[in-house]
């Protein structure tokens, strides 16, 4: 309890740390409104009217002499030469917008909870199919979000080669990631040397462990660092939609052009949360494994093997003066000190971090399909 206390106080003091920190100095506003990214501006009402040729009258009596007490709302042709005009964008434009149950058997037969065995591998391997459904279905729509931007970002950037191969290594970069988390495949071709006349051993379990990390992290930072061109080339949607509109005949509402444009820098924060919360989340569980895994972020030799805990490290001496309330709680605080290991807490976020690169892949690379082929038909 009293380190659960303390978590709490840090946290609470964090939070409003952050929370004072916020008007002064926001990474959001930071990254969103620091006047590298330029949304389009709608044409005025008043730019339309002169478009169409519909001048606004000037009082009643003009009104009702043109018929126009009951006037109707404005249109122009889809065709008309209007122009979207830029701006940066501000903080008020965005203000709008296996080895995971191998510790448990010894420990519930030394508690006497054998018969619960069953039962509770059971209840974890349903918790983490949940688990992936839920994180699978939140990440559908940031990868095809993701795959739309990318390739419009490769558009708007066709003379920059150096650019379009970060943002090439950033698309592909959950494929790494998978490869890296496949067992015996990813070190035999990292450590292996290629020729046959030579010969070198593989390294550390550690070494090998702490390259991974360092990989994701730099995965991470890569994909942050292609942030912008991706949420401008988002931004630059509304000129295509304009661009789109004149293609087609007849005539379309004032309001409609207008509302064409205001929605696309008004969902850019939707957006950016899309594109960063697969990136927080890898780069948390990445911090994570690293911390309760008991991972080390030096490239030396081998750590010591996490063996399940032994019977007399887990079980909790009970009083008998007790009653019976605590000793129940006393065997169950023994049970998840002995279940929540560095080797059990690897197994659920190493399967976290293999499954948000599997579903960013999947769904990124269907969102390339999709927009190049379904939505053009």
């Amino acid at each position: 309890m009293a380190v659960l206390g303390v978590q709490l106080v840090v946290t609470l003091f964090t939070a409003t740390v952050m929370h004072r920190l916020a008007p002064h100095c926001s990474f959001a506003r930071w990254l969103l409104c620091n006047g590298s990214l330029f949304r389009y501006v709608h044409p005025s009402e008043e730019e339309l009217r002169v478009l169409a040729g519909k001048p606004r009258p000037r009082g009643r009596k003009e009104r009702w002499a043109n018929g126009l007490h009951d006037e109707k709302p404005l249109s122009v042709p889809r065709d008309a030469p209007f122009q979207l005009a830029t701006c940066p964008l501000t903080a008020v434009d965005a203000l709008g917008l296996a080895s995971v149950i191998q510790n448990l058997e010894p420990v519930l037969k030394k508690q006497g909870w054998d018969w619960a065995l069953p039962v509770i591998k059971l209840a974890i391997r349903l918790g983490l199919v949940m688990l992936g459904s839920l994180l699978g279905a939140f990440l559908i729509f940031p990868g095809l979000r993701l795959a739309q931007t990318h390739q419009d970002a490769l558009t708007l950037n066709a003379d920059r080669p150096l650019l379009q191969l970060l943002l090439y290594t950033s698309f592909l970069s959950p494929l790494c990631t998978l490869w890296l988390w496949t067992k015996p495949v990813a070190r035999d071709l990292l450590y292996q040397a290629p020729m046959k006349n030579m010969t070198s051993s593989l390294p550390s379990e550690g070494a090998f462990d702490s390259l991974r990390l360092w990989v994701l992290v730099v995965l991470c930072l890569l994909r942050l660092a292609v942030t912008r061109p991706h949420l401008q080339a988002y931004l630059c949607l509304a000129k295509a939609r304009v661009e789109q509109l004149r293609k087609e005949a007849g005539r379309i509402e004032a309001r409609e052009i207008q509302q064409r444009v205001v929605r696309v820098y008004c969902y850019v924060t939707v957006v950016s949360l899309q594109y960063l919360t697969p990136l927080i989340l890898t780069l948390h569980c990445t911090l994570l494994l690293k911390t309760l895994g008991g991972y080390s972020w030096t490239l030396g030799p081998a750590q010591t093997p996490l063996d399940p805990p032994q019977s007399s490290d887990t079980l909790i001496s009970v009083d008998p003066a007790e009653d019976e309330a605590q000793q129940t709680a006393a065997q169950v605080a023994g049970v998840l000190g002995g279940l929540l290991t560095p080797l059990f807490l690897r197994g659920v976020l190493a399967y976290l971090i293999w499954w948000t690169a599997a579903c960013q892949l999947l769904s990124s690379l269907f969102g390339l399909y999709f927009h190049q082929h379904l939505a053009a038909s």
